[in-house]
């Protein structure tokens, strides 16, 4: 039948504008997505400094398509997206500054993108704001320019979700399913084992109600899941003996799996810890630690809300994705780091905006005075903390990885350049600074032996980090000592011979 201007809308275009009648850009509110989006992405360039040197883990994922030194050891736990993802820059420049606006300027693109899949389940408004409250995490806004995996997969899990509902609900949107397919895959290509916790929920609601009804929709989870894990899996056979061997590696690395309460640990590291491992000392102050505490309690106000609304699915669904993809790290491994919960929180934003938002304008009168400035005296207190907590972090990071240049530099001044190779303590950083390959004779990534260090020693550069002086391994007992800046370290007889006396 011929489609007319006064032809009875269908269920799928109640949904949404059609193509060829989408209102203009600005009047459904595109704009306040894109601000959100760019705001997060100018923040991340004034706070977190573009000159900010590389992280350790960054340093492993970098190495690996860098030019400028030998790749690092890559543990059982990493996937390679991080790596792929980085690669149209580090592949071709050693500027860490370059490549810190490279970051975030993807980040807020794919913050933009994730927020747009939520459009036509919420209002435009409250998914904007779900995404500041995201953005302005000191957490979000210090991962988002990093090349680490973790912020990835919080934007692909709250892409996932929101076009698997959008999907849920209109099954004639392919659109929407080959959105879960990319946000899976993009999960999957950073963390296969993260993307598999996120989506847990979405498979059991796929599988418990109406499984052939929503076989194209369990078809894109599967395959966005398998598409992103390939590698990963190809890579567990080829080094590992397969993915149960992969796994079990990856277990022991990070301390063995298991029954553990990490939920303190957590607490400790929100005062810009970047890891936690061993988890000690206090536990950071309350206004710090008052948003996390609050968390559960607006998300258990959003589920109340969205019963009595008639929406509890469109709230229920990624609360329970947000849960099951903190278990692991508050239940399962025995340490934290601030940035394993990033899933989470991306979940849990727009469920809890939309909280905010009917507090603020449901209650009518004085309540309704009352309860806009609670929120609005909450908010400007929140963001006050964020803001310091990644004041701290930044800079203390920075003097950190200030330090593993300048060690770097030292190496250069005594005559230790490529190739070379540099082991214990800040090897890896400290190593891909000075164009070195870093190298490990025990522990999780050790890939040498202290015999075959003494060896290569004599022939060529082969430094020893360590903190104190008076304490080298056996291998190295002869070797010259040297003070540097950021500890000590002893020359091999093939470094010296290049020129590393005294």
């Amino acid at each position: 039948m011929t489609r007319t201007s006064n032809a009875t809308p269908t269920r799928a275009t109640q949904q949404g504008p059609s193509a060829t009648t989408r209102p203009p850009w600005r009047s459904t509110g595109e704009w306040w997505l894109a601000a959100v989006a760019a705001a997060f992405t100018l923040l991340q360039l004034a706070l977190v400094r573009p000159g900010m040197g590389l992280g350790w883990d960054e340093t492993v994922y970098v190495s690996q398509v860098s030019t400028h030194a030998p790749a690092a050891f890559f543990s059982a736990p990493r996937a390679r997206g991080i790596t792929l993802l980085v690669a149209p820059v580090a592949s071709w420049s050693s500027s860490t500054a370059l490549l810190r606006v490279y970051l975030a300027v993807l980040s807020g693109l794919g913050l933009y993108w994730a927020l747009r899949a939520w459009r036509g389940l919420f209002p435009v408004r409250v998914i904007a704001a779900g995404g500041a409250l995201f953005a302005s995490l000191w957490i979000t806004l210090f991962y988002g320019p990093q090349a680490m995996p973790n912020y990835w997969v919080a934007v692909g899990g709250s892409a996932t979700v929101g076009f698997f509902l959008h999907a849920r609900s209109d099954r004639t949107r392919r659109g929407a399913l080959w959105g879960v397919a990319a946000g899976t895959a993009l999960m999957a290509w950073m963390r296969p084992t993260d993307a598999v916790w996120v989506t847990l929920p979405l498979l059991a609601l796929v599988l418990s109600v109406r499984p052939r009804r929503h076989l194209r929709l369990l078809l894109a989870l599967v395959t966005g899941l398998a598409a992103g894990a390939t590698e990963w899996i190809v890579e567990a056979y080829v080094d590992y003996g397969g993915v149960g061997a992969r796994l079990a590696a990856a277990s022991r690395i990070q301390g063995g799996l298991g029954l553990h309460n990490a939920v303190v640990d957590q607490l400790r590291s929100l005062g810009g810890r970047a890891l936690c491992r061993p988890c000690t000392g206090a536990i950071a102050s309350p206004p710090v630690i008052a948003w996390w505490l609050a968390l559960p309690l607006l998300a258990a106000a959003a589920l109340v809300i969205a019963a009595r609304t008639r929406r509890t699915t469109l709230t229920l669904l990624p609360l329970a994705c947000a849960a099951s993809a903190a278990v692991p790290y508050l239940f399962l491994i025995g340490y934290a780091a601030p940035r394993f919960l990033l899933p989470a929180y991306a979940l849990f934003a727009i469920p809890v905006a939309d909280a905010l938002a009917r507090l603020v304008t449901a209650p009518s009168g004085r309540r309704r005075t009352l309860a806009a400035t609670v929120v609005a005296v909450g908010l400007a207190g929140h963001l006050a903390v964020q803001f310091d907590v990644l004041e701290r972090a930044v800079s203390r990071t920075t003097a950190d990885h200030r330090v593993w240049g300048r060690t770097a530099a030292d190496l250069r001044r005594l005559g230790v350049d490529p190739p070379c190779l540099v082991t214990g303590g800040d090897s890896v950083p400290v190593a891909f600074a000075a164009g070195c390959a870093s190298v490990h004779t025990g522990g999780h990534d050790a890939n040498t032996t202290p015999a075959e260090l003494a060896r290569t020693g004599r022939r060529m550069p082969v430094v020893v980090l360590t903190a104190h002086p008076g304490h080298p391994p056996s291998y190295a007992r002869t070797w010259q000592p040297h003070r540097l800046t950021g500890g000590y370290a002893y020359l091999s007889p093939g470094a010296v011979g290049k020129g590393g006396q005294g």
